[in-house]
């Protein structure tokens, strides 16, 4: 304890450090619209700003473990954004800003994509990932790969370590879970570390350490992202969302990352009538609570302590200040707790087909790779028993995954009863009721969500007395975004909850 101290006392120090060296721009906590204004008035370059990021890592990373790697052509990468600056060719608001990709999103510049695994290190792809391919479109800078919970372990939502990375820290209080695979994108969009940055879900694994780690996450409608290049679990699920510091910054990279993709066509192109003309920054409105209607399901907040639960009420009070109807006491099921346990069985049962299917897929696709199979994979892990921390974690979904033969009658069966269970639950009672959103704490409603591939935006709500940080959730139907990114930005420019981690021990 008392040298989780030392290093936290350490890092507050190279932070104020830093802090002074900025002098004309104001480096820590830096917005996406603050950036472009410096980039525009000449008080910043982007070779500057990378080096900041470049020197955070160095100072952070040995205690948070949010990196697995840095991009050796990240300032490369800035100099030519800062020289298509000087001509006149720099275009949209992540033209020369890093970002920070999970680890599962594969990119052709020097850097490993292995989802946390060492099973992966030293594959390369055939082509960068869609959303990387759009991120180089719009001129944003690859900083590095953040760290996750190791995939090999097929665990949608667990402590965040990583085979590669280690043990990620929540930067608020380090002995606190980070929570969720995106865990390291969490903590270096929380800690300063990059600009911007990428997470995935299949359920939960960008909301969870989004609430976390103080930090807005967007979990998009399944499609309106490209997953293709994306170490897989389903693609009935997954999907690719930001994690930053701001609504604002949150909904500038979404903008930059949404639309077709020739190599995940059935998904973007049926999701693709959902994005808005004029894209999603428009509907960054202060008055974006006003006349929204706003249901609040029974059984999620009533889960959580009294002072925590306190904290709620007064942000639903603040949400019928600025407007919204807030509609309390509605039942999404007759037993919600029955409810989330038939999704979880029926869920994992299709998710161990489904990641059988896609990750070999994913493999085959590969130019090079140590493992060709998932039952590779599972023999690389007997192989390395140590650095995969079998003892700790096992691989018992994996060879449940490995046991499987495709979609047949049972899986075929759990997806419909998945699809009624949507239906007849969030579905059926945001219709009956009129909502353009439902609220609930942190990822609580992540499996109502992940299901039917609706949207999800996590938004800074609090700290209990420890200084952990906890979330609330704005969640509503396929192409909810507008109207979810009004109310979420509404909410945090009313209630500016969100503070600087202190890193405690």
């Amino acid at each position: 304890m008392a040298s989780l101290q030392l290093q936290a006392v350490g890092v507050i120090m190279a932070l104020v450090a830093g802090a002074g060296a900025a002098q004309s721009f104001e480096f820590h906590e830096a917005t996406v619209d603050a950036i472009q204004l410096g980039f525009s008035n000449g008080t910043l370059t982007s070779t500057a700003l990378v080096q900041f990021y470049l020197d955070q890592i160095g100072r952070l990373n040995p205690l948070l473990h949010a990196v697995i790697e840095v991009n050796p052509d990240a300032l490369p990468q800035a100099k030519h954004a800062d020289a298509e600056r000087r001509h006149g060719t720099a275009t949209g608001a992540l033209h020369g800003v890093p970002i920070l990709l999970k680890d599962n999103i594969a990119i052709q510049d020097a850097l490993n994509t292995t989802a946390g695994s060492l099973a992966l290190l030293g594959s390369v792809v055939k082509r960068d990932a869609g959303v990387v391919a759009r991120l180089r479109r719009a001129g944003a800078v690859v900083l590095g790969k953040a760290s996750l919970s190791e995939w090999a372990n097929f665990r949608p939502v667990d402590n965040g370590w990583s085979a590669r990375g280690g043990q990620a820290r929540n930067p608020y209080v380090l002995s606190s879970t980070p929570c969720g695979s995106s865990a390291g994108s969490g903590v270096a969009a929380a800690a300063n570390m990059a600009a911007v940055t990428l997470g995935t879900e299949t359920d939960g694994s960008i909301l969870c350490p989004s609430s976390f780690n103080s930090v807005v996450g967007i979990k998009p409608t399944l499609g309106l992202t490209s997953r293709a290049g994306v170490v897989p679990i389903t693609p009935l699920q997954d999907t690719v969302g930001p994690m930053c510091r701001t609504v604002s910054d949150a909904v500038h990279v979404l903008d930059t990352i949404v639309g077709y993709d020739e190599h995940d066509a059935a998904a973007t192109g049926a999701a693709s009538k959902y994005i808005p003309d004029g894209g999603y920054t428009q509907f960054l409105k202060k008055d974006g609570l006003r006349g929204k209607r706003i249901g609040v399901p029974n059984g999620f907040f009533q889960r959580y302590g009294q002072t925590q639960l306190n904290v709620y009420k007064q942000h639903l009070a603040t949400m019928r200040e600025l407007g919204a109807v807030v509609v309390e006491k509605l039942d999404v099921a007759a037993n919600l707790t029955a409810l989330l346990d038939e999704i979880g069985s029926n869920e994992g049962m299709v998710m161990q087909a489904e990641f059988k299917l896609s990750i070999n897929a994913y493999l085959a696709d590969l130019v090079h790779s140590p493992v060709h199979s998932l039952a590779d994979i599972i023999a690389f892990n007997k192989a390395h028993p140590v650095e995969e921390r079998l003892k700790d974690f096992g691989q018992p979904d994996l060879i449940a995954a490995q046991s499987t033969n495709g979609i047949g009658p049972v899986e075929r069966a759990a997806i419909q009863r998945l699809n009624e269970l949507n239906a007849n639950g969030l579905e059926k009672m945001m219709k009956e009721h009129q909502l353009d959103a439902i609220v609930a704490p942190n990822s609580a409603i992540s499996s109502l969500l992940a299901i039917g591939g609706h949207p999800g935006i996590i938004v800074p709500a609090g700290y209990d007395k420890k200084g952990v940080p906890f979330g609330i959730c704005f969640g509503g139907l396929q192409g909810y975004e507008p109207r979810l990114i009004e109310m979420a930005y509404a909410f945090e420019q009313a209630t500016k909850v969100r503070r600087q981690p202190m890193f405690k021990p």
